[in-house]
């Protein structure tokens, strides 16, 4: 039969693995470090692939291609459980992509003790590698941060990563438009509130512009604050 189905760009893959984490009918493996759809039969073509692809590598066709077989996925899906492949074994896309929900101490450090804390609650934190359905987001207090902030500024993990879901970000480095991708987020899980933390230089304006067109875009009314830092690590707004 002719049918919608996903096709995938080996020259554009990179590997990262967030398409196979993303695909709930596992009909996208990784195999000698690149994506593969495994089975079309295992494809529903609805695409949840495509917004979790860094790198555009993933699209729909329309071709011949076996039905999508929703009994043969369930069998599919559990045996995988069952051989522990879904809980115990290793990701098998890169480690970049592999989505964690992370547990600190709640407690700081002893004044005895010169070793900080993380406060990061995720992983990944990357924007574009995040998949967008990833279920830390549900009931989170977004932060959008710029990649130098963590390094400027000397309190972000207690003051600003503390208690958050943190994506950072660099425009000019990813020369990508973040807006699309944070509005998919905004929309699709219930986002608490957004807080934005950017550099004083004008290249950061260009992420504080995607959180405000994905908030906006959204359609949704979520509680939102902007913090500007200085190169040496202040405050300013």
């Amino acid at each position: 039969m002719i049918r919608r189905i996903i096709q995938i760009d080996e020259e554009k893959c990179n590997g990262c693995g967030a398409c196979a984490a993303a695909c709930h009918e596992g009909a996208i493996g990784m195999v000698d470090g690149k994506a593969k759809l495994l089975r079309d039969n295992y494809c529903d073509g609805l695409g949840d692939c495509l917004p979790t692809c860094p790198t555009g590598a993933i699209s729909f066709v329309e071709r011949e291609a076996a039905a999508y077989d929703e009994k043969a996925v369930q069998e599919h899906m559990r045996k995988q459980n069952e051989q522990g492949h879904l809980s115990a074994a290793p990701h098998k896309g890169c480690p970049s992509s592999r989505t964690q929900r992370l547990q600190h101490s709640q407690e700081a450090a002893s004044p005895a003790q010169t070793q900080a804390v993380s406060r990061l609650g995720q992983w990944p934190c990357q924007i574009r590698l995040a998949p967008v359905n990833a279920p830390y987001f549900d009931g989170a207090k977004l932060l959008i941060a710029a990649d130098c902030s963590a390094y400027a500024y000397a309190r972000m993990h207690e003051d600003f990563i503390r208690g958050k879901i943190t994506l950072i970000g660099c425009p000019k480095l990813d020369s990508v438009d973040y807006s699309e991708k944070l509005t998919q987020i905004i929309q699709n899980n219930n986002i608490q509130s957004v807080t934005i933390v950017r550099m004083e230089v004008p290249c950061c304006g260009g992420l504080e512009l995607a959180a405000k067109t994905a908030l906006q875009a959204s359609g949704k009314f979520i509680p939102w604050q902007i913090v500007t830092l200085s190169v040496d690590g202040r405050i300013l707004e």
